[in-house]
């Protein structure tokens, strides 16, 4: 919005989003140089407040952070003490050997953590540094000088449903940075806005994303096996879609549940949340969960593409950092270690910069750092599996990818060079015609539960009079395009429910239920017509995990 005056602040760094990438870069910028002026901005109520992950911490990153972290009392407690692959059928399940796995799958030296907590942890050591944080300051736009990126807008409110402004209207601030570090994890709206202007994306592949949905259920204590970590594949999705789900045993006889869907599905009749509450009531599952209570639930996209999806990291200003920039090893099913890196090796490059007189230019150091770091060599062996899977099927990708991964850990070479991705996930989703539509059990409101009834545990809320969150760039689109043509898939690919086709006396109507909305992106990456653009909603709405 133009013509409106704002109070500005000047920073060294500005860091938009408190997760392990952003609060590794504001710790080690001060850790090199106490003087610099460094400012967090989370649009979470809280620090955590929107951190969802497994979560299976490799420490490396923290290490590098933070030598001493045990001493120092982080919420990294729970190491792994088994570790289990599971194949399942409907009423059964094959384990795995764990020999069969190349040696970089092993979850043994890992921990069972809280990435919410730990990022609260992470707060505190930055505050004691002197960094500034500001939770609840969504950051809404970037501001730009010429072609470079100098600040973002935050702490916008009060405006109407309508977007006019309203009678307690707060114009926000421009935060300034000689850097400018974007680390608002998946699809973030500024880290897009930033992707698709330097077009950072040329010459690498199209990102490729995932759907990962959480429970945390507290079980029966005789059943409860604290650092057992298990992972599984096969049903309930079969060829449906490609995925798996996680069950961690953590602290207090508390297990993390979780489900994950590729989101390069062709099939327009799939519905990933109620694959999740199916995976419940396999045998294997139900038993652990039969007498336990769900205390809480979340969702969020993840990250797919791997090493040969990872865009240009720098540009003029700032720095794509953490999740912005797509650092999961998806194998591995981990991504907070790279973040961690990622943030480190931004804030050594910024650092040297300012002290060299530089600020606002291509931040190429830290490009170069992490090409040729510790994120590469983690993300480069193992780049085959995601693309393997989407060609071949979970079996063939098994065994192909398998090999790829076991060549790559004993020589560093990929045997199969570099697979393509090819189609983004919207332009994988197929014509709902060409298949049969899906029927789901309706959840049993004990192992399994309706969508409505999972957000209310994810504490989620939006003040609903200020504009939706969630833009249509043609309104029609919706029922004159996607129900005919892909059944609307909106209304199942959401997690919580934030889309319905409702029926009505001249016709179908689409209604955006945006007060649910858990801030996962996956509207904005799976919609068939691209017609769906996630935005920032005012600083403090959304999800408010306690312990995701």
């Amino acid at each position: 919005m133009t013509g409106i005056e704002r109070e500005s602040m000047e920073y060294d760094v500005v860091i938009v989003g408190a997760g392990p990438a952003g609060l590794s870069a504001a710790i080690r910028l001060k850790q090199i140089n106490a003087a610099l002026s460094v400012v967090v901005l989370e649009k979470g109520s809280e620090v955590g407040a929107h951190i969802l992950s497994g979560a299976v911490l490799d420490t490396s990153g923290l290490d590098a952070l933070i030598p001493d972290w045990a001493e120092r009392g982080a919420p990294v407690k729970t190491r792994v003490a088994r570790d289990d692959i599971y194949l399942l059928g409907p009423a059964g399940q094959m384990r795995i050997p764990n020999f069969t796995m190349p040696p970089l799958m092993s979850n043994h030296g890992k921990y069972i953590v809280s990435m919410g907590n730990v990022c609260r942890w992470l707060a505190e050591q930055a505050e004691a540094l002197g960094v500034e944080i500001f939770p609840g300051m969504a950051a809404s736009q970037l501001v730009l000088e010429g072609e470079r990126v100098v600040g973002v807008v935050a702490g916008e409110f009060g405006k109407n449903a309508d977007g006019s402004l309203g009678a307690s209207y707060e114009p926000g601030m421009e935060l300034r940075g000689k850097y400018v570090f974007l680390s608002e994890g998946v699809r973030g709206s500024l880290a897009k806005a930033v992707i698709e202007k330097y077009d950072l994306s040329a010459g690498h592949e199209p990102q490729k994303f995932g759907l990962g949905m959480k429970e945390i259920w507290q079980i029966d204590p005789a059943k409860h096996q604290l650092g057992n970590v298990t992972h599984t594949m096969g049903w309930p999705l079969g060829g449906n879609a490609g995925g798996g789900g996680f069950i961690y045993h953590a602290e207090n006889n508390q297990v993390y549940i979780g489900f994950v869907v590729h989101l390069n599905y062709e099939n327009p009749w799939v519905y990933p949340y109620m694959e999740f509450q199916r995976m419940k009531h396999h045998p294997m599952v139900a038993e652990l969960l039969e007498g336990g209570k769900r205390v809480a639930y979340g969702a969020r996209a993840i990250s797919e593409g791997g090493w040969q999806s990872i865009p240009k990291v720098s540009f003029p200003g700032g720095a794509l950092l953490g999740c912005s920039a797509g650092l999961v090893n998806v194998p591995r099913i981990k991504g907070n270690h790279n973040a961690m890196h990622s943030g480190i090796a931004a804030a050594e490059a910024a650092a040297d910069a300012i002290a060299a007189g530089r600020g606002g230019d291509d931040l190429v150091e830290y490009e170069t750092a992490l090409r040729s770091g510790p994120v590469a060599r983690d993300l480069r062996r193992v780049r085959n599996m995601k693309p393997l899977w989407a060609k071949f099927g979970m079996l063939a990708s098994l065994g192909l990818g398998g090999f790829d991964m076991w060549v790559a850990s004993l020589t560093g070479w990929n045997p199969f060079g570099t697979v393509h991705h090819g189609k983004s996930d919207a332009a994988a989703t197929g014509l709902a015609g060409n298949y049969a539509p899906i029927d789901y059990p309706k959840p049993d409101g004990k192992l399994s539960f309706d969508r409505l009834t999972n957000v209310a545990f994810s504490a989620t809320n939006h003040e609903e009079n200020q504009p939706c969150h969630l833009h249509l760039a043609d309104a029609e689109v919706p029922i004159a395009v996607n129900l005919p043509k892909y059944g609307e898939p909106a209304q199942r690919y959401c997690p919580a429910g934030v889309y319905e086709v409702l029926d009505g006396p001249e016709g179908p109507r689409f209604q955006i239920n945006f007060q649910n909305c858990v801030h996962c992106k996956t509207c904005d990456i799976k919609d068939p017509s691209q017609n769906i653009t996630w935005t920032t909603p005012q600083g403090g709405d959304g999800p408010n995990y306690p312990n995701m």
